[in-house]
């Protein structure tokens, strides 16, 4: 398939009924791993995991140049779509859209970090003119932090703030809407009423309800973020413990193809 095939089949599981479920990686290994899985329909970065893996801390301290590299690299390595989360940008979000499509990139997360409004939306309406301009149907997953970095606010305001902005990003061509936040079934439901069926998307935390009940409630997309990188890495610290201990590694470890 071409690229706009394949961002065109990534837009269509946003809007598909059934939960698209992406499981974030970080580079070529984690990602032809978990593309190797049946299960397994679209791919998506993390961006503190690719930061994290080059030494970088989280927030765009990482150079651009080197994120879409990696990005890239694991798009060129499966056969399903890429999103890539790409911050808000690097401050300049259509050329930032425009790079990651020259490296196969299907779709992208894109955050507002709470900017003013106006400002917020100018980057999404940018990031999707760019992604036009290339002839991409590019799955834009244009990402809130209404509730992130608004702890300190009280929770209809998170959720209004959230809506408004959700509402605003999908005018301005957004695919969906990623609202990550520590929240239960009746914030969901609130944000699908306001935002629309099928175009919100969130982070599977502990305490966030299950795929399955996150369907029935209409959203789009549940992505895992860095957990899955700690997951992983708590994983290798735990063999570690074991083979400081004296133990031998186990019987049936799977190969990576």
């Amino acid at each position: 398939m071409t690229l706009a095939d394949t961002a065109a089949e990534l837009r269509r599981l946003h809007t598909d009924p059934e939960l698209l479920q992406v499981v974030n990686v970080w580079d070529v290994v984690s990602a032809t791993a978990i593309a190797a899985l049946p299960q397994t329909r679209a791919i998506a970065t993390a961006s503190h995991s690719i930061a994290a893996t080059f030494g970088y801390p989280d927030g765009e301290h990482i150079p651009v140049e080197l994120m879409l590299d990696m990005c890239g690299r694991i798009a060129r390595a499966v056969d399903v779509p890429v999103s890539a989360d790409l911050e808000a940008g690097y401050g300049d979000a259509g050329d930032t859209i425009r790079r990651a499509i020259g490296e196969g990139i299907a779709g992208a997360n894109l955050e507002d970090q709470l900017k003013p409004l106006p400002d917020s939306v100018a980057a999404v309406a940018a990031a999707v003119a760019a992604a036009d301009a290339e002839g991409v149907p590019f799955a834009l997953n244009a990402r809130t932090d209404a509730f992130l970095r608004g702890r300190e606010r009280p929770l209809d305001v998170n959720i209004a703030d959230a809506i408004e902005r959700g509402r605003a990003y999908l005018d301005a061509g957004a695919t969906s809407v990623f609202v990550p936040g520590d929240f239960g079934d009746e914030v969901v439901d609130e944000l699908v009423t306001g935002i629309g069926h099928h175009r919100v998307s969130v982070i599977g935390l502990p305490s966030v309800p299950a795929p399955a009940r996150l369907e029935e409630l209409g959203v789009a997309r549940v992505s895992y973020g860095p957990l899955t990188q700690r997951i992983a890495l708590g994983a290798l610290q735990d063999a570690a413990i074991v083979l400081y201990a004296g133990g031998v590694p186990p019987h049936g470890i799977r190969p990576l193809n």
